[in-house]
């Protein structure tokens, strides 16, 4: 039997919607693909109803499609089965505004589902995550997420080479020229951008609670409030995006979450913030016995690290990211300290937690927090106990068991066992065939470079 359907968007709520935005001219639905990428479909105001009855059909194997959208025949689904539609399903209480839309436009997060059945799809990475959160639900482990995103703000028109160029904010006469790490002035002077960021938010329910100008030249963070429920904070971080990206280019400027865009500056990583609650809501890491359970917690995170890296780094780029500072190629974890992997954040009582600091922006926030989950659930299960916490600067250069690029990430995460244990190896499979087959697209062609070194 198709398990239970979700909590759906009843045509009552489009309906009531609908009559309150009586200007709207579109619905975006769209679905959350294993890149962290929504797609999906615009449908005229006309035909938008249709979504909350019926769902809106397109390619299920969108949810398994490059960076690009462009699908790989994975596993033989989008090609050899003749590309069948799934139908996505509204979720109730995702239906919001679209403040940076030229027209007026709604949008709403839909659940692709079986189009017979109505099950789940194994392969959504929503579901993935799902999934491990119910393992640790059965195992009265109750997490309580939240994510950090940096990005760069650049000219969306490239340069003569190709290469890309800081955009000029609104309310500022040129580009930034210098580093601005924690600078006010550079807050300041982007405040037209990241108050526009913070509305969008608020109006889409997505709780944004800071912004922090970033180490490298024109790049940015914004932080999300805790939730007790991952599923919705890993929504958030894919919602945050959207609105960034949106919001950026209303402005005419293009917001990048790859993890590496320039070469001299300091990738942009998703730093994942993680706590336990008791059953009153507390955080078990603040109470007594607390320390106990968050070393239990950042050993599972260090067994698992390597197993899970080509979730957190899921392409080419991503590797030149853990060639700068405050990125970690080591199992390290310590106190206040941003040079580890697990850091444990100078807080007590409520605010005691780790940030795991080892995915970069470019990774799908739903299987990040999926692996991190699943880590923490070995380590509390196993009572793991984690090496000596680092103090300072860990040592120099990787550990050697750091996987040694993209294609040594996936086949790590392809063979893990330990992993497999909490996502379904069929899942692992799946992914590393379509970043191995997405890989060699990207390699197809000659870099400029090759022709420095070797012509």
């Amino acid at each position: 039997m198709p398990e239970p359907l979700p909590a759906l968007a009843v045509p009552k709520e489009w309906q009531e919607f609908a009559r309150s935005h009586p200007q709207l001219t579109a619905l975006d639905a769209f679905i959350i693909d294993v890149n962290g990428n929504v797609l999906g479909k615009r449908l005229a105001i006309a035909d938008a109803h249709k979504a909350f009855t019926d769902g809106v059909q397109f390619s299920s194997c969108a949810l398994i499609a490059d960076v690009r959208g462009l699908g790989h025949n994975v596993q033989g689904m989008g090609g050899s089965d003749g590309d069948p539609d799934g139908t996505a399903m509204p979720i109730a209480g995702t239906l919001h505004l679209v403040p940076w839309a030229r027209s007026s436009t709604a949008q709403v997060l839909c659940s692709m589902r079986h189009t017979q059945t109505a099950a789940s799809l194994w392969f959504d990475p929503r579901e993935v995550l799902r999934e491990v959160l119910a393992l640790c639900r059965r195992a009265g482990v109750h997490p309580v997420v939240a994510c950090e995103l940096e990005f760069y703000l650049l000219d969306p028109r490239r340069e003569a080479g190709g290469g890309i160029a800081l955009a000029t904010v609104p309310g500022r006469g040129s580009p930034p020229w210098r580093a601005a790490n924690l600078s006010m002035d550079a807050i300041e002077e982007s405040s037209v951008f990241l108050n526009s960021v913070a509305e969008a938010a608020a109006q889409q329910g997505v709780p944004v609670c800071g912004a922090v100008a970033e180490y490298g030249i024109g790049q940015y963070e914004v932080n999300l409030r805790h939730v007790a429920d991952p599923v919705l904070a890993a929504d958030h971080a894919v919602l945050l995006k959207r609105i960034v990206k949106g919001v950026a280019q209303s402005m005419g400027m293009l917001a990048s979450f790859m993890a590496k865009p320039f070469a001299r500056q300091a990738g942009s990583g998703l730093h994942v913030h993680v706590s336990l609650a008791d059953a009153a809501g507390a955080n078990r890491f603040g109470l007594e016995g607390g320390e106990a359970l968050l070393q239990q917690a950042v050993a599972g995170m260090q067994a698992m690290m390597f197993d899970s890296l080509a979730f957190c780094a899921p392409n080419f780029n991503s590797y030149r990211r853990y060639l700068g500072p405050f990125v970690p190629t080591t199992r390290d974890w310590g106190h206040n300290n941003r040079a580890v992997a697990f850091r444990i954040p100078a807080a007590h009582g409520s605010g005691r937690r780790i940030e795991n600091r080892v995915a970069g922006a470019d990774a799908s926030p739903h299987l990040v927090v999926a692996a991190i989950l699943a880590s923490v659930l070995h380590g509390l299960a196993q009572q793991l106990s984690p090496t000596v916490p680092a103090l300072g600067r860990v040592q120099s250069g990787p550990d050697p068991d750091f996987p040694n690029g993209l294609l040594a990430a996936l086949e790590r995460l392809e063979h893990s066992s330990l992993l497999g244990s909490y996502i379904p190896a069929k899942f692992l499979q799946l992914y590393a065939e379509l970043k191995r087959k997405e890989y060699a697209a990207v390699i197809e062609e000659l870099f400029i470079r090759e022709f420095d070194f070797y012509l």
